[in-house]
C-alpha cells in the first residue's frame, strides 16, 4: 500500500532547525520534481518527527519509520486497517517525504484487539449514563406535548362543532393527535440535539408511507369513498334504492360500507367504494312513481280504440293519479297481434307500487276483453302423419274441446293496495336499538 505526499498541503516543521528551503513533497501521480541534492540530515529529521508523532497518537505507538533518500517506510503492527492508513497519511504530509511504503501489519493478539473493544464499551456506558438526566427531559417534554395533543383530540364538542359530521370530526381529531405526536418527538430529538436523525426517520417513514400506500390502496380508497359519501349523503335511512344490481332499503351508513336491507328481509354489505363509484337508483326521493304493461289486441282489431278502451279501465281506478294522467301507445306490431303499451302513475305513500301495477293490468285486459278485442295467443301449426297413434289422436281431440265458460267470474274482492311496510319496519327497529356508528345525517341536504 502506497500513499503520495500532496503538494496542497502545508509541510510540518521539522524538530530541527534546517535552512529555508522550498522543499515540497513529489507526487509521482502528478509528475512532480524531485530534488536533486537533498538537505543534509533530512531523512534523520523527517524519520524522528514521524517517530514522535506516531509516539501522541493512540495505537500508532508500535509504528516505526525509516527514511532513505526520502522515501519513508512504516513497519509495525496496528490494531486494524484504518491505523495503518491513518499512518499513511499523517507520514505523508511530512516536508521532505517523497513517498511512503506501507510494511505495517495487523496486529491480531486477542488482548490487544478486545481491550481497546472493552474500554470503548466502557465509554459508550459512561456517556450513556451521563445523559440520562437529559434524555429523560427530553422525553418528558415529548410525552407531555403528545399528551396536550390527546387531551385537545378528545374535545369532541369541539370538533363535531366545526366539521360537518361526526366521521370528519374523528378524522380531524386523528389528524390533531397525529401532529402532536410529531412535534413531541421533533421536541425530544431538539434537546438531544439529534435532529439529524429526523431527516433519517421522517425519510424512512415516507418510503415505508409509499410502499404501504400502494399495498392498501383499496382500503384507502375505501376509505376517502366513506369520507365523500358523508359530505355528500346520497340517501336517507329508510330509502329503496338500488345500487349497481343490490336493491334494498338502507339501513345505515358507516365507515367502511353501506348496510341495506333487501326486500327479502336480509342484511347486505355493500363496500363504500363501490357505493361512490355506482350508479344510484332512489325509489323514495319521489313518491309519484310510472308503471306500464303490454297487452296484444287481434291484428285485425282497431289499436287505437283499444287504447282508448284501456285507459279508461285505468282511469276508473282509484290509485291511478290523475295528474300525470295515464296514456298508452302501439308499441309493436307482431306476427299475429298489435302490442299496446299502457303507462300509469301511482303515489307510492298510499299504493304499493307492484299491488297497484297488477290491479292496473287486470282492469285493463278484462275491460278489453268486455269490449270484443281478442287478446290472441301465440298459433303453432302442427302437422300429423295419417299413422299417427290412437293415443295421440285422443289427446289431440281433447285439446280441441271447447274450454269452460269464461263468462261464469267470481265476484271481485275488495284489493289491498296499501304499501308493504314490513322491511320499513323492520330497517326502524334495528336503527333504534344498534349503537353502530351512522354517517347519514338527515340535517344536512342531499345531493
Amino acid at each position: 500500500m502506497f500513499a503520495l505526499a500532496s503538494a496542497s498541503t502545508l509541510p510540518i516543521p521539522t524538530t530541527a532547525q534546517a535552512p529555508a528551503q522550498p522543499t515540497e513533497p513529489a507526487q509521482e501521480s502528478r509528475g512532480a520534481t524531485i530534488s536533486v541534492l537533498p538537505e543534509a540530515n533530512a531523512d534523520a529529521q523527517i524519520a524522528a518527527r514521524i517517530r514522535g508523532i506516531f509516539q501522541e497518537v493512540d495505537g500508532l505507538e508500535a509504528v516505526d519509520s525509516g527514511v532513505a533518500a526520502g522515501v519513508v517506510t512504516l513497519a509495525g503492527s496496528v490494531p486494524s486497517g484504518e491505523f495503518a492508513e491513518r499512518a499513511v497519511a499523517i507520514a505523508s504530509r511530512v516536508a521532505g517525504v517523497v513517498t511512503v511504503q506501507d510494511r505495517i501489519r495487523r496486529d491480531l493478539d486477542l488482548d490487544t484487539n478486545l481491550a481497546p473493544a472493552i474500554v470503548q464499551f466502557r465509554d459508550d456506558i459512561r456517556s450513556w449514563l451521563r445523559a440520562l438526566p437529559l434524555i429523560g427531559v427530553a422525553l418528558a417534554i415529548g410525552i407531555a406535548i403528545a399528551v396536550l395533543g390527546y387531551l385537545v383530540a378528545a374535545r369532541e364538542n369541539w370538533w363535531r362543532w366545526i366539521a360537518p359530521n361526526a366521521f370528519m370530526a374523528e378524522l380531524v381529531a386523528t389528524s390533531v393527535r397525529f401532529i402532536f405526536v410529531i412535534l413531541g418527538l421533533i421536541a425530544t430529538l431538539e434537546v438531544l440535539g439529534a435532529t439529524a436523525l429526523l431527516g433519517a426517520v421522517l425519510g424512512g417513514a415516507g418510503v415505508i408511507g409509499i410502499a404501504l400506500g400502494f399495498a392498501v390502496r383499496d382500503t384507502v380508497d375505501n376509505y376517502v369513498s366513506s369520507l365523500m359519501l358523508s359530505l355528500r349523503q346520497p340517501f336517507r335511512a329508510n330509502d329503496h334504492v338500488v345500487i349497481d344490481t343490490n336493491e334494498g332499503r338502507v339501513v345505515r351508513l358507516t365507515s367502511r360500507a353501506t348496510i341495506l336491507m333487501t326486500l327479502d328481509g336480509n342484511h347486505l354489505r355493500v363496500p363504500n367504494s363501490t357505493v361512490f363509484k355506482a350508479v344510484i337508483l332512489n325509489y323514495t326521493r319521489n313518491p309519484e312513481r310510472r308503471f306500464e304493461f303490454d297487452l296484444g289486441v287481434d291484428a285485425n282489431d282497431d289499436p287505437v280504440a283499444g287504447m282508448q278502451v284501456g285507459l279508461a279501465a285505468l282511469e276508473a281506478l282509484d290509485f291511478v293519479l290523475d295528474t300525470p294522467s295515464a296514456n298508452a301507445i302501439i308499441w309493436e306490431v307482431g306476427d299475429s297481434n298489435i302490442v299496446l303499451r299502457f303507462f300509469g302513475w301511482v303515489n307510492q305513500e298510499r299504493t304499493d307500487f307492484l299491488k297497484g301495477r297488477s290491479l292496473a293490468i287486470q282492469a285493463a285486459k278484462s275491460a278489453l276483453e268486455g269490449a270484443g278485442f281478442a287478446l290472441p295467443e301465440p298459433i303453432y301449426r302442427l302437422r300429423f302423419d295419417e299413422s299417427v297413434p290412437a293415443s295421440l289422436a285422443a289427446v289431440t281431440q281433447a285439446a280441441a274441446k271447447p274450454a269452460r265458460n269464461r263468462d261464469s267470474k267470481p265476484e271481485p274482492k275488495t284489493q289491498d293496495i296499501a304499501p308493504d311496510a314490513h322491511v320499513e319496519q323492520l330497517v326502524n327497529e334495528e336503527r333504534a336499538e344498534s349503537v353502530t356508528e351512522d354517517l347519514l345525517d338527515s340535517r344536512r341536504p342531499i345531493e
